[in-house]
């Protein structure tokens, strides 16, 4: 029987640029010990207040159908996050910060009109705009410029059916941080060309040098800026598929409907726990910012510099960007072989675009005794692939 195109086509060719993580969890099923700095998955779970929150709501009996919305009371506290003027009424919830994306794209875009996405992106941008049935139109950012978007570059990618930019800040993979005078350059062109933004600040949490900036905080953005967020790295709570749209209301309200021939809603009893969390759970969310801020220091003082890679030191979020061009291998083929040689996980650039090409990206999500010296094995293993290039080029 004959598929839709539409779904055919989600991922072309049939790569979703996870084939790594895949292998590497096949591998750790089948026993073998694999250090995972693949995905941005933390290794504690949630902290003991928002799963003492999740069984009183269960044991209140909290289990039959929700408001497809969103609850009120979550909806409120996810609104009493923002820094600008926002109404509960304002907030669509949603299945995960990633259903949320599917949502804006939904609300956005007609079959066939396209969407800019820069690159770097994370590995499921371009698939979920494809599975709105729009078209992505890719622009790179640069790694001589730390990743930054370039409103010029996107102005000359527009085409006449463009009717959104999706962004990323702080970004994954990069750990861009996007500087005030670039969203107010987006956020200008969005306004002079008629365009969506869609804004992905998910990692909003985790920021370490320079400060967020959401287009939803300009005057002229706030009318057009969808904002998706997310309880996933904040609070540690990946599992509990808790996200959410932010955006005017006429969009919000078609979001919800389309709600209601999706996900029909989220439980009452995880609502709950995500409404205590925001709430109340300011100090677990600190120990998280605390426990990355932590990490990434570590890790960067542990790989140093050193032939065969180049390290991006991140802005923001939970990863760090390994430049290793100078080993002569592609992203795809370092990680690779690193999880043959050395049984470690990470992702390879290439699976978030063209831009992150020749670069893996590592997750700080393993405690440091595991981490630093995993850091440690990747450096040494570059630095053995770049030698012999090296000694050639002084025997030259």
């Amino acid at each position: 029987m004959r598929l839709s195109s539409r779904i055919q086509h989600v991922v072309p060719g049939g790569d979703d640029g996870w084939e790594i993580y895949y292998r590497a969890r096949a591998m750790a099923e089948a026993g073998e010990t694999v250090t995972m700095l693949s995905i941005g998955d933390h290794d504690i779970g949630p902290d003991a207040g928002i799963v003492a929150a999740l069984t009183r709501s269960l044991a209140a009996g909290h289990t039959g159908y929700t408001p497809v919305e969103g609850t009120g009371e979550l909806r409120a506290a996810i609104a009493a996050t923002r820094p600008e003027p926002t109404a509960p009424e304002q907030v669509a919830v949603t299945c995960g910060g990633q259903a949320g994306l599917f949502a804006a794209m939904m609300a956005v875009l007609d079959p066939g009109e396209s969407c800019v996405v820069l690159d770097p992106y994370y590995a499921t941008y371009a698939q979920t705009v494809r599975a709105a049935g729009g078209v992505p139109i890719i622009v790179p950012c640069r790694a001589a410029d730390g990743f930054q978007p370039d409103a010029g570059a996107i102005r000359a990618a527009l085409r006449p059916d463009t009717r959104a930019v999706l962004l990323n800040t702080p970004n994954n993979p990069s750990g861009a941080v996007y500087d005030a005078e670039r969203i107010a350059a987006l956020v200008a062109l969005a306004e002079e060309r008629g365009l969506w933004l869609i804004s992905d600040e998910v990692y909003a949490s985790q920021v370490w040098a320079g400060s967020h900036r959401s287009p939803r905080a300009l005057p002229a953005g706030e009318p057009r800026t969808l904002v998706v967020g997310s309880m996933s790295k904040s609070h540690g709570m990946t599992g509990f598929r808790t996200g959410w749209v932010i955006g005017p209301r006429a969009a919000v309200d078609r979001i919800c409907e389309l709600g209601v021939t999706t996900t029909y809603g989220l439980p009452g009893f995880i609502q709950d726990a995500a409404a205590h969390a925001l709430r109340h759970g300011e100090a677990a969310a600190a120990e998280i910012r605390a426990r990355y801020g932590a990490r990434r220091a570590a890790a960067l003082a542990a790989l140093g510099s050193g032939p065969g890679f180049r390290v991006v030191p991140p802005a923001g979020g939970m990863y760090l960007l390994l430049d290793i061009r100078e080993t002569g291998l592609t992203g795809d083929a370092f990680a690779a072989r690193l999880l043959e040689r050395c049984r470690i996980a990470v992702m390879p650039g290439e699976s978030f675009g063209a831009a992150a090409a020749g670069h893996v990206r590592i997750a700080l999500t393993v405690a440091e005794p595991l981490l630093l010296p995993a850091l440690r094995e990747i450096a040494a293993m570059a630095a053995g692939l770049a030698m012999p290039a090296a000694a050639g080029s002084s025997a030259g």
